[in-house]
């Protein structure tokens, strides 16, 4: 063992409480009861197919958020009922209307007290749309998880706060102390948001983008953003200033949340493409520049204190569980992001089932945030199901994932840890080459300790119960100091997932008593639609389906292999303004298709076996559509023929190329370079005429152009993330004959990389070497 991994932390965290004084005017906030400025609409509550008996089918009177009375009425739905886009809803009431006409003495003040009771649903036929204004009828059921009530996103924090509200909400590092937002405090600044936003103009159902790393801002705008009506929109911060400025559109965002200058300038140069942009507020440092439409953080937070809590309240009390409240943007095969809509009861179900799937108690959870929040996984973590349960976010550094996320593990501790698979894989080699310096003797203890650290969790992952001899004598001399050495002395769960994970890394931790629990699920699905929990696990499955949730697999293979489908309360509304890609993901009874193949072993847990789309996720979790890279490297150079990237499971993006060649009778490729590129070759100056002496020579100028070719591609990347490190000449052109393309010269992906693992290795080894 290592010197680090022989140390153990004995302080706990350092935190500074932060001032308790109220931000908002009034200490005890009121909810407003406006039953005459909202839609007058019943609460359709909508139960399954298979709950269709007269008991299950029930009026009763509720009790909405303003302590009025509605009489709701359970319905019998057939998830086969048809799926034609639905016609244009009405637009619920917005800070205009909701105010107008209203005098203060019909205003009637109820307790913070009202978090536990049901919402009203805005009327809906389809189980999805693609209206930013539209609502969708919930799959809901007559009994169990899935029958629960639905809720917005304020109903679930007013719980939090009503519960826990002295509890830390969030953490963040100031002159380096921790400095604490209570519950309470956390909700009375995103109600100053929410006015702030309200008078800055934002309107009903449009986006407020948020650019930058997390944050307790980031949090606030966010949410603030649901609670004035509109649509919180996270923007990834690699994305180039016309990746943002696509988003910002399709989001019709009137107001952007910048990090610092260095985002802000990126918005700054596709403003003028922005016409509904009506203000840009940024959280971090000074602004370098005057302008009227630029608000520092503090500045932002002063600009609504004029707006009353009635209008505000008014607003709130018109959200609607089964309307839409945040955009995830995802990346298809092909062609733009799209705009993936989470509705409320999305996000507050799907955090109760998943939080509960994996045993969390209220005000006992500590977590760290530092993945990107505009991918789904880290948002439902860390600001959802957090919120949810109460729990505590501790805001990394931005460096996190560059080195000092290790600090930050060792003084948070958290209970529990969410990891994409780089981020444990870098923890894996981290600690093996510290393991490489020991001393032979600890060498050999921890070589024992391990394999002792495998047996043991194998068997309680087989539900054997047995515990090999020395397993204690192994906890106390390495795994609970390992544990200490990582910050995880405290952590009950350790889950993996938005990409795949090698075994190789799964029995290491495994090996450590650090079992590592695969989640599986997409944007589509509100992040985790099967999980992994402590006593319910398999190495290499990605768990069993939440509670309330179904899987099915879609014209399965003599093993069992079949698409992923999913169903449940966490499938997503649809994709914004985007119908016909909605309705190719959604079939005609509601499934959602994930593009995925898996199989069920006979414990019903979940395997992914395969992928029939071809996104490529990398070991970070970046999503990347490989066709239109590999498209364009070709038309950069001349010389290519076929162009195919890799990276999926992988650090980083490469590219495997061929070159144009004469091809024989048979269609078969011949070494004798084609035509055109004789030409380019001349063209550079250089006389070869076979693809072999190219390689052969590593051609200089050859290799230069191509380079050139691939920088250029690069520089009109969208992020980092899809950008070519590296690439390879092959030897021989892809061909139907040499199995690499299909029988319409459609590129066969796994059977490449079958073909080439050899070259795929070195090519990935030389860069790890570097």
């Amino acid at each position: 063992m290592s010197d680090q991994e022989d140390s153990v932390l004995s302080n706990g965290v350092a935190v500074m409480e932060a001032d308790t004084e109220s931000i908002a005017t009034q200490k005890s906030q009121i909810l407003l009861d406006s039953t005459n400025v909202k839609s007058e609409t019943q609460s359709t509550l909508i139960i399954s197919k298979e709950d269709t008996s007269a008991e299950s089918v029930k009026v009763e009177d509720r009790v909405t958020p303003n302590g009025s009375a509605v009489r709701s009425q359970s319905q019998e739905t057939d998830p086969s009922r048809d799926t034609e886009a639905p016609t244009k809803l009405p637009r619920s009431p917005g800070p205009e209307q909701t105010t107008e006409g209203v005098k203060s003495e019909e205003l009637k003040a109820v307790p913070l007290s009202s978090a536990n009771v049901a919402t009203t649903l805005a009327p809906a036929d389809q189980l999805w749309c693609s209206g930013r204004d539209q609502a969708v009828r919930l799959r809901m059921e007559g009994s169990g998880p899935a029958s629960e009530t639905p809720i917005t996103i304020h109903q679930m924090f007013l719980e939090a706060v009503e519960s826990h509200g002295d509890h830390p909400a969030l953490s963040s590092k100031k002159e380096g102390q921790w400095v604490n937002l209570t519950w309470r405090q956390y909700y009375e600044q995103c109600r100053v948001a929410a006015k702030s936003f309200l008078k800055l103009g934002l309107e009903r159902y449009h986006g407020v983008g948020i650019l930058g790393f997390n944050s307790p801002e980031w949090f606030i705008s966010d949410i603030a953003c649901i609670l004035a009506g509109g649509l919180a929109t996270g923007i990834y911060t690699t994305n180039s200033p016309e990746a943002c400025q696509y988003v910002a559109s399709n989001c019709d965002a009137n107001i952007l949340v910048v990090e610092n200058q260095k985002q802000l300038e990126k918005i700054l140069k596709v403003k003028d493409q922005l016409p509904l942009l009506k203000a840009i507020v940024q959280y971090k440092g000074e602004l370098q520049q005057k302008e009227p439409f630029l608000y520092t953080w503090e500045e932002f937070m002063k600009v609504g204190e004029d707006v009353p809590d009635e209008q505000l309240n008014a607003v709130i009390d018109s959200l609607r569980a089964n309307e839409c409240c945040t955009l995830i943007y995802t990346s298809g095969t092909t062609g733009n992001p799209k705009g993936v809509m989470l509705s409320h009861d999305n996000l507050t179900w799907t955090a109760r089932a998943a939080g509960t799937m994996v045993d969390l108690n209220c005000a006992e959870d500590t977590l760290i945030s530092y993945l990107p929040l505009s991918h789904v996984a880290a948002q439902v973590n860390d600001m959802w199901i957090a919120m949810r349960f109460a729990g505590t976010t501790y805001f990394a550094e931005p460096d996190a994932l560059k080195g000092s996320l290790g600090a930050t593990l060792k003084e948070v501790r958290p209970t529990s840890f969410l990891g994409v698979p780089r981020v444990w894989e870098k923890m894996q080699e981290k600690m093996r080459a510290m393991g490489a310096k020991s001393s032979p003797m600890r060498k050999r203890v921890a070589d024992w300790a391990k394999s002792i650290g495998l047996q043991y969790n194998y068997s309680a992952m087989n539900k054997e119960n047995q515990v090999p001899w020395g397993f204690m004598l192994a906890n106390n001399l390495v795994f609970k100091r390992v544990r200490a050495a990582l910050g995880f002395d405290r952590c009950k769960s350790f889950f993996t997932g938005a990409a795949p994970i090698t075994k190789d890394t799964l029995e290491y931790f495994m090996s450590l008593d650090v079992p590592l629990l695969e989640l599986y699920g997409m944007s589509e699905s509100t992040g985790p639609h099967t999980i992994s929990v402590n006593n319910d696990y398999h190495i290499s499955s990605c768990g069993k389906v939440m509670p309330g949730c179904k899987v099915k697999l879609e014209n399965p293979d003599e093993d069992g292999n079949g698409e992923i489908c999913f169903w449940g309360r966490n499938v997503f509304m649809g994709y914004l303004d985007m119908a016909d890609k909605t309705t190719e993901t959604l079939d005609q009874e509601g499934w959602l298709h994930s593009g995925d193949l898996g199989r069920h072993d006979q414990g019903d847990f979940l395997y992914i076996t395969g992928r029939i789309k071809e996104l490529i996720i990398t070991a970070g979790g970046e999503n990347i559509p490989p066709v239109p890279i590999e498209d364009a490297v070709k038309s950069e150079t001349a010389i290519i023929s076929n162009a195919m990237l890799l990276g999926d499971k992988l650090k980083f993006l490469s590219m495997m190329l061929t070159l144009k060649c004469v091809v024989d009778d048979n269609g078969d490729p011949t070494d004798d370079l084609s035509p055109e590129a004789l030409d380019f070759c001349r063209q550079h100056g250089v006389t070869a005429t076979k693809v072999s002496e190219i390689i052969a020579n590593k051609e200089p100028a050859i290799y230069k152009a191509i380079q050139e070719g691939v920088d250029r591609v690069n520089a009109r990347a969208t992020s980092n993330a899809q950008k070519v490190q590296k690439w390879v000449i092959l030897e021989r052109d892809f061909s139907v004959g040499g199995g690499e393309l299909g029988p319409t010269m459609k590129l066969r992906r796994p059977i490449v990389v079958k073909m080439y693992q050899e070259t795929i290795n070195e090519v990935y080894a030389v860069k790890e070497t570097q």
